[in-house]
C-alpha cells in the first residue's frame, strides 16, 4: 500500500503503522480454529463521519471457540466534540470518571491489539468507518483487516433454517433475544462486543462453515436458488 502523502516532503509512516502493515505479509490460517477473531464495538457521539467522534472503543478476542474476556480492551477517548443528545444511549459523560487518552493513542492501542486478525462486529462497517475516519484525521490509511458482520451472517442462518424473514436489518437486541444472551451491559462498547461475540459463536454453530474463506463468503448476498 502506498503512503498517502505527496512525494514532495513525504514523510515515512510512523513506526506503529509500519509494524501493523508488516503483519499482513503473512496470510491468515485457512482453518477457522486457527484464527483469532477480534470482536469490537464503538460508542460514538453520533453517526456523522465529519463531525462525530468515537467516545469509547471496546474489543475482545475469540480463539478456538472461546471468548478471551481477560484479554479484552476498553479505551475511552478524550473529547473535543460531544453531543449531549446521544448521552442517554451510551451513558458516557463528557467529564466522566473514566481515564481517557488522546485519539491517536487510542488508535495505536487498537492496532496493536487487532493486528492482522479478522474484525467481527454487528454492522461492523460502521465501527470500521468511524475508525478509518479517525485514522484519516492523523494522516493514516484505512484499516486492512478482513471483516465479518454478525447482522449479515445472522440473515444467512435464517436462509439455512428456511425461516426467511423480510427484514433489511436485525439489531443486536434481536440477536441477544434469539440466542438467550444477557443484555446486562448493553450500549457499552465492551458489553456490546461481548454480546456480539456470543452471537457470533452461535451463528458459527448454525452455519458450520468449512473454512475461513467459506465463512467470509457467507456474509455476501445469497445467490438465487440458495
Amino acid at each position: 500500500m502506498k503512503w498517502p502523502f505527496p512525494k514532495k516532503g513525504r514523510q515515512e509512516p510512523p513506526t506503529f503503522w509500519q509494524e501493523y502493515q508488516l503483519l499482513f505479509r503473512e496470510p491468515l490460517p485457512p482453518e477457522i480454529s486457527g484464527n483469532t477473531f477480534v470482536v469490537l464495538d464503538t460508542e460514538t457521539t453520533g453517526f456523522h463521519l465529519d463531525s462525530d467522534r468515537i467516545l469509547c472503543l471496546g474489543a475482545l478476542k475469540l480463539q478456538g471457540g472461546k471468548i478471551l474476556v481477560r484479554e479484552s480492551m476498553e479505551t475511552y477517548l478524550l473529547q473535543e466534540h460531544y453531543d449531549v443528545q446521544s448521552a442517554p444511549i451510551h451513558g458516557i459523560r463528557k467529564k466522566g470518571k473514566q481515564d481517557r487518552i488522546p485519539e491517536l493513542e487510542a488508535l495505536k492501542e487498537f492496532l496493536r491489539y487487532a493486528k492482522n486478525h479478522v474484525l467481527v462486529g454487528h454492522h461492523v462497517m460502521f465501527d470500521v468507518t468511524m475508525i478509518n475516519a479517525a485514522l484519516a484525521r492523523h494522516g493514516l490509511p484505512k484499516l486492512r483487516n478482513r471483516t465479518l458482520d454478525t447482522a449479515l451472517l445472522y440473515k444467512r442462518t435464517l436462509l439455512v433454517s428456511s425461516v426467511l424473514q423480510k427484514k433489511e436489518k436485525y439489531g443486536l437486541d434481536e440477536l441477544a433475544d434469539k440466542f438467550g444472551i444477557s443484555k446486562k451491559d448493553r450500549h457499552t462498547a465492551l458489553g456490546d462486543a461481548l454480546i456480539t461475540a456470543y452471537a457470533f459463536l452461535r451463528i458459527l454453530e448454525k452455519l458450520s462453515p468449512r473454512n475461513l474463506r467459506d465463512l467470509l463468503r457467507k456474509q455476501d448476498p445469497p445467490r438465487i436458488g440458495l
